[in-house]
């Protein structure tokens, strides 16, 4: 497994290739950022951006939202995956974020995992890019990336993926990490396919090497 060192060295890469890696989803509220993070899940971003204007613009606050019933959201977000599940959390969240907090989001992970819909990859990002709180959240491209990579074992969890990076980079850094991991599965180290035949990394990925040969 790579060390430390050899963590930050691979994500500096990831930064060199990606220099302006950052959130892609587009949100005008914090709480906007909310719900679009909850839609993202198992949907792209580019998906859930074309999805979330017409939705937003419906439904400006969590009062709005928590007025209706999850049949009148559902149409909005009808080109996303899972949209009827995702319908009842926007709304259910909506309405714990005006009786719990009082409209407002919540800014410690603990509360905002509270929120229905809201696990601990979307809690994270929210608190990271909406609250400059530190976070490493950890989606799909981050764990395949850090499996493949070996930074973790074969089979670590979500979670233990999260502490092993936490403890290799550098609090300030995390976001960032983050983000450059993100791209790097995204456009480089693919779930299909990934680019291991001209990549940077190959000489310390032994999962490239066994992939080219």
């Amino acid at each position: 497994m790579l060390t430390d060192q050899e963590i930050r060295q691979a994500i500096q890469t990831m930064r060199q290739a990606f220099p302006d890696a950052g959130t892609t989803l587009k949100a005008d509220t914090t709480f906007h950022f909310l719900l679009a993070t909850i839609l993202s899940a198992q949907a792209t971003d580019k998906s859930v951006n074309l999805t979330t204007p017409a939705l937003f613009q419906r439904f400006p606050g969590p009062k709005d939202l928590a007025a209706v019933e999850p049949e009148a959201v559902e149409p909005y977000i009808k080109q996303l995956g899972l949209y009827r599940k995702k319908a009842k959390y926007l709304v259910n969240c909506s309405r714990a974020t005006l009786t719990d907090f009082n409209g407002q989001v919540p800014q410690t992970r603990k509360e905002l995992m509270t929120l229905p819909g809201v696990g601990r990859k979307v809690a994270d990002v929210v608190l990271a890019e909406c609250f400059n709180i530190p976070a490493f959240p950890v989606d799909t491209h981050v764990s395949r990336v850090a499996r493949r990579l070996a930074m973790v074992a074969p089979k670590a969890t979500l979670l233990q993926i999260e502490k092993r990076l936490m403890a290799a980079v550098p609090e300030d850094k995390w976001l960032d990490a983050h983000h450059s991991m993100i791209f790097w599965g995204r456009y480089q180290c693919t779930a299909r396919n990934p680019k291991c035949d001209h990549c940077p990394l190959l000489a310390m990925c032994k999962y490239g090497q066994d992939n080219v040969m």
